[in-house]
């Protein structure tokens, strides 16, 4: 699937149940969306004590009795100083809600966690792919965005800013106001 030239972005279902028709906004397939993503800004604050936050997607091939899947893989070092550099991770898998979103539910002891999201908006820009991501508030975090690129030393500030100008722009307000008062640059220090 090749992604759309002009930037597209939408609000959650959460607060916009009617999605826009398939001729306005795709979801990206999973062959395009697998792959390791950096997460370069947020509005999450538990990436503030984070820095290289990593996010990895496998696709789990579909079976008789589920759907294709991603195996989902989230690493990053704490910002804190330790004696040792200490690699976080979380695991997953994230399950299509049919709907252009995913249901995620950890891995091991995170088995009882549990999570949705959803991809507001994805492409490409002089070489660079991006995706913007929607969190719904869970057990251990508040509803929230983040911003992915294919650029592991991060995203170019020509693309975040045209990002932010659609996010601001965004009919659901509350998505809106959140981008405007608490996206955050990820560090990145490798």
């Amino acid at each position: 699937m090749k992604p759309r030239a002009q930037m597209l972005l939408r609000s959650p279902r959460k607060y916009n149940p009617s999605l826009p028709s398939s001729n306005e906004f795709t979801t990206p397939s999973l062959e395009w969306l697998q792959g390791s993503w950096f997460v370069t800004h947020s509005t999450l604050t538990m990436w503030r004590k984070a820095r290289n936050v990593q996010i990895t997607y496998a696709i789990i091939p579909s079976t008789s009795s589920s759907p294709e899947l991603l195996d989902d893989t989230v690493t990053s070092t704490p910002t804190a100083r330790t004696l040792l550099p200490q690699l976080k991770a979380i695991r997953g898998i994230d399950t299509p809600d049919g709907h252009g979103g995913w249901d995620w539910r950890g891995k091991g002891w995170l088995k009882i966690a549990s999570s949705h999201w959803e991809v507001l908006g994805w492409g490409e820009h002089e070489g660079e792919r991006w995706v913007v991501t929607w969190f719904a508030p869970s057990l251990f975090t508040p509803a929230g965005l983040d911003l992915y690129s294919s650029r592991k030393e991060g995203m170019r500030d020509v693309l975040y800013k045209e990002i932010m100008e659609k996010l601001e722009g965004l009919e659901a307000k509350e998505m809106a106001e959140l981008a405007k008062a608490e996206m955050r640059a990820v560090e990145i220090k490798y």
